[in-house]
């Protein structure tokens, strides 16, 4: 692998995450927020390593017999992009000779994130696990790729990539919540959710578009900035993936949670109960 193509820092490690070779646990939790990781970690028995680099924040630790990995990614699939190859260069080559890695583990990535409803049903302060999404932003496009690209009727805007869920996190995952389907992930926050505020949006009615929609008889349930990138990602990498969210607005009603930090703390809670258990 050229120099300019796997950037090493002096240091050994792989360019952005400042990571190396054994210092990933392979199951990994991905939060948006920086501050976050704390949210997640304090729950740790032990901590192994941190590691800050630009918005990227890593620690490495156990939970009761489980090693855990939390990565903080900023936002949008950019970021996810970054992310994902890094933690996937450091899971499987070495470094230093910049050689694959004899018989790597294959990583499981949660995303922990937080989301807004786009059904008038989906409770705000409640959690939505996806089980697939649609991808707006694009990323999926630069990646040899066979998803599909489902016709929702937008003109003017590109076709999404429909990626789905590791069906093994899934199933271990599912007493986080009842609430599932399929998670719209959008290119930015603004108009590209259909917000209108200093800018007129191309679509302003574009979450009740989404409310109206299904794919194979799943609705559309959600709306957030990482998600797809995640599934697309991960599947081309190898990786198990899953994203749960915590509903902090709902986008049809308007209302926006007044708890939302004991939201996203709750939701931390169930997701660690479940990827620390043995299996």
């Amino acid at each position: 692998m050229k120099k300019s193509e796997l950037i090493i820092n002096p240091n050994g490690s792989v360019y952005h995450l400042n990571l190396t070779n054994g210092e990933l646990a392979t199951r990994i939790i991905t939060v948006g927020d920086p501050d976050r990781v704390s949210a997640v970690t304090r729950h740790f028995d032990e901590i192994y390593l941190t590691r800050s680099s630009r918005e990227f924040t890593t620690v490495t630790g156990r939970l009761g017999k489980t090693d855990l990995s939390v990565v903080s990614t900023g936002i949008g699939t950019d970021n996810i992009d970054v992310v994902l190859n890094e933690l996937q260069l450091v899971n499987s080559i070495d470094l230093r000779s910049r050689e694959p890695l004899k018989n790597p583990p294959q990583l499981q990535v949660v995303r922990l994130g937080t989301s807004g409803a786009i059904q008038k049903d989906i409770p705000i302060d409640s959690l939505v696990i996806s089980e697939s999404a649609l991808g707006f932003d694009g990323l999926l496009g630069f990646y040899q790729q066979d998803f599909e690209q489902p016709d929702l009727g937008l003109k003017d805007l590109p076709r999404p990539f429909w990626v789905h869920a590791s069906q093994s996190l899934l199933d271990r995952f599912a007493s986080v919540t009842p609430h599932r389907g399929v998670t719209v992930t959008a290119a930015g926050f603004y108009a590209p959710q259909g917000r209108s505020l200093l800018a007129p949006a191309s679509y302003p009615n574009l979450m009740e578009h989404f409310s109206a929609l299904s794919l194979n008889g799943q609705r559309l349930t959600n709306l957030e900035m990482e998600t797809a990138g995640i599934y697309g990602l991960g599947s081309i990498l190898g990786m198990h993936t899953l994203s749960i969210s915590a509903i902090l607005a709902n986008r049809i009603t308007g209302a926006f949670s007044t708890q939302a930090q004991k939201t996203v703390d709750g939701m931390i809670e169930k997701a660690l109960a479940c990827f620390s258990a043995p299996r």
